[in-house]
């Protein structure tokens, strides 16, 4: 142990930050306030980390809090895998699957006031019960509570004089992206409903049924590809006269029904004009014999955040949600509704009393919009505002519980850039098997907008550095543009089946006329790719539906590595960069038994953002698959651009030697001690 230098540490984690296209912005004087920690602190000249593997959530941000590689801490991909079933799927945001020991369990051991706030990797539930430490969330990516306290879908409810009945449809994935000028649900929808992936409910269905997450995944909408295409709840109805109503409506007034609650619920909304004729406004209510409206919204894109009552079974719960108009005519009401989370859910707060006084004092948690990104109105107006809101929100509940707790440590997290890189980050150039309403650059464009709001998000803990704070801006991986859609390789969302089926490894058992089922012929079946950069042979005594012998496994694996390497795409292109044995990635921190028979890794220009690929690839319009590295404050060096490869292992020993505590237990990084102020040993 050694002397502390830094009585507070604040972490701002910032999910799929791009070193590369952050300096291109801080450069350009677009992100003013990185730019301040960038001149003052302490970091590489590019600000880049270089990332363990594999480059995706939850083991990086836990390589981050351990200091340890994925094949010690156990979270080896985003999902992890049945124990004897290869093409089954467990989830990993759980702190119950980590075997490394997490720095924030240290300080609040060393009596230091720790807040972790939705780190997505092995935060959650706590780890420790000293009464040093809090815990908010970190079982799943998105924002806050989201996972637990939603009661009911965002949707839209679209009303048309050209509507004949009220229909309802839950979980659409609209394709065209046409949410906003819906009018006849049947037409144009038919039976589109989300995938396993897109759709919450039926992953949970999923794995309540199978024991794990099961998803042969054969084109690109059936894995990753489904976070694109959001799945949103569609109510229609007819847009008629006002008449019935308790209330004195004027003769104007128009009414329209809208299905909420799963369908369960129905309420009733009058449109009504402003003082110069023109319909401008939005009531909602209960019932016609209600009073007084549940909502008022007025004029289009101005969001509305409600509190109503809502049925869950025979309970009643109270809901925070947002309503938005997007369209008011005498002939077209398009109504966008939020999420609605359970007010009184603090289930992922330790201890639970931490919720009910950040929302007393900062307010409730809203939700933010998932819609789908291909309308590009949805992302200037709905996508990228929920997130301001919700960014506020965040800064202004750490803030307050740092200042009233006299919190000296924090591990926070924000999902904002790597949610927007995955709902329209592709949009970014063209794609012919992709329509878009807008040229592409006006998604470059918007992307880069969420980093200036990121900036802003920093910007609220700047003061911080005035107190005595160290700052951090970390990240677990950023994002790539891509000129081409991905390889089908390398999905962490299932069982990636098309290159592998086409190698003759995976087999499909088939229908009548011989097409492909999706379901696994394990009495053919020798190998299968699940999750991102592994393949696991189907081994005789070690696999449910085992069928190849051990004593063949070395032979095996060279072929299908072989196999690998030989294989092209449709442009001749090689797809993958390398692809070795479990026991050859031990030099990755991919090996032992939470990893596959082999690991690989897709070509850059074959890959995905992120995920698949190694951490130091190059996309298109200066993007990156590399983390972020910045530092700032007590304890650390001026000015000071280092040249020395600053690794994510290296990030929690850092901490540690800052803070005067000992290493994690499993740490296998070193101290950054090229960038630490005066004598540190």
């Amino acid at each position: 142990m050694c002397k502390m230098v830094s009585a507070k540490i604040l972490v701002l984690g910032i999910d799929g930050m791009d070193p590369r296209l952050t300096k291109k912005l801080v450069d350009a004087g677009r992100m003013p306030n990185l730019k301040k920690l960038y001149d003052l602190g302490a970091c590489r000249e590019d600000m880049a980390m270089q990332g363990n593997m594999p480059t995706i959530t939850p083991p990086m941000w836990t390589t981050l809090a351990t200091g340890a590689c994925a094949n010690t801490h156990g979270i080896t991909c985003y999902w992890g895998q049945h124990p004897t079933r290869t093409d089954l799927l467990i989830y990993n945001f759980s702190s119950t699957r980590c075997k490394a020991e997490q720095l924030w369990n240290v300080l609040a051991e060393a009596g230091k006031k720790t807040l972790v706030w939705h780190w997505p990797g092995s935060s959650w539930p706590p780890s420790s019960d000293s009464p040093n430490l809090m815990v908010v969330d970190g079982a799943q990516p998105g924002n806050i509570n989201v996972g637990v306290a939603k009661i009911d879908a965002e949707k839209f409810a679209v009303a048309s004089t050209k509507i004949k009945e009220v229909i309802y449809q839950p979980s659409v994935i609209v394709k065209n992206g046409a949410g906003c000028v819906l009018e006849d649900i049947a037409e144009e929808i038919g039976h589109s409903v989300a995938n396993v992936v897109g759709d919450l409910e039926k992953r949970q269905e999923s794995i309540d049924k199978h024991g794990g997450m099961l998803n042969l995944m054969m084109t690109y909408d059936d894995g990753e590809g489904a976070i694109e295409t959001a799945a949103v709840d569609i109510s229609n109805s007819p847009l008629r006269r006002a008449n019935g109503w308790k209330k004195d409506v004027p003769e104007h007034g128009l009414e329209f029904t809208i299905v909420v609650n799963k369908g369960l619920t129905r309420r009733i909304a009058v449109v009504l004009k402003d003082e110069t004729g023109q319909y401008n406004r939005i009531e909602i209510y209960k019932s016609k014999e209600n009073l007084e409206p549940l909502a008022i919204i007025y004029g289009v894109n101005q969001p509305t955040y409600v509190l109503e009552e809502l049925s869950l079974g025979e309970q009643k719960k109270m809901v925070y949600r947002m309503y938005q108009a997007m369209e008011i005519s005498e002939e077209h009401i398009s109504l966008y509704i939020g999420a609605a989370l359970d007010i009184n859910n603090p289930e992922m707060f330790s201890p639970q009393e931490l919720y009910y006084d950040v929302v007393k004092n900062v307010g409730y948690v809203p939700a933010v919009a998932a819609v789908n990104a291909k309308e590009s109105r949805y992302v200037e107006e709905l996508i990228i505002p929920t997130w301001q809101v919700y960014n506020q929100w965040q800064a202004d509940a750490l803030k307050y519980v740092i200042d009233h707790y006299r919190v000296e440590a924090v591990f926070s997290h924000l999902h904002n850039l790597d949610t927007f890189g995955h709902r329209f980050m592709a949009y970014g150039v063209p794609h012919d098997d992709v329509k878009i309403d807008r040229d592409p650059s006006f998604y470059r464009k918007m992307y880069e907008k969420c980093y200036e709001d990121t900036d802003d998000y920093i910007g609220c803990f700047m003061h911080y550095l005035d107190e005595g704070w160290t700052i951090f801006v970390v990240s677990d991986h950023g994002l790539i543009l891509s000129e081409k859609r991905p390889t089908l390789m390398g999905d962490p969302f299932g069982v990636n089946v098309s290159v592998m089926e086409e190698l003759g490894y995976t087999v499909l058992k088939k229908d009548k006329n011989g097409n492909s089922l999706k379901e696994i012929d394990w009495e053919k079946t020798t190998a299968l790719a699940p999750r991102g950069n592994m393949i696991y042979l189907n081994l005789k005594g070690r696999n449910e539906n085992g069928i190849v012998p051990v004593e063949e496994q070395y032979e095996l694996e060279e072929k299908i590595i072989d196999d690998l390497y030989n294989y092209r795409d449709a442009n001749g292109k090689r797809i993958i960069a390398l692809a070795i044995r479990n026991k050859e990635a031990g030099v990755f921190g991919l090996s032992g038994n939470d990893c596959g028979d082999i690991i690989y890794f897709t070509a850059e220009g074959a890959n995905r953002v992120h995920g698949d690929s190694m951490s130091t690839y190059f996309g298109l319009y200066d993007t990156s698959v590399s983390p972020i590295f910045v530092g700032c404050g007590a304890g650390l060096k001026v000015g000071c651009k280092t040249e020395r490869v600053i690794r994510q292992i290296d990030f929690a020993p850092t901490l540690a030697v800052l803070a005067g505590v000992r290493m994690p237990a499993q740490c296998e990084g070193a101290p950054i001690y090229q960038i630490l102020e005066g004598k540190i040993f």
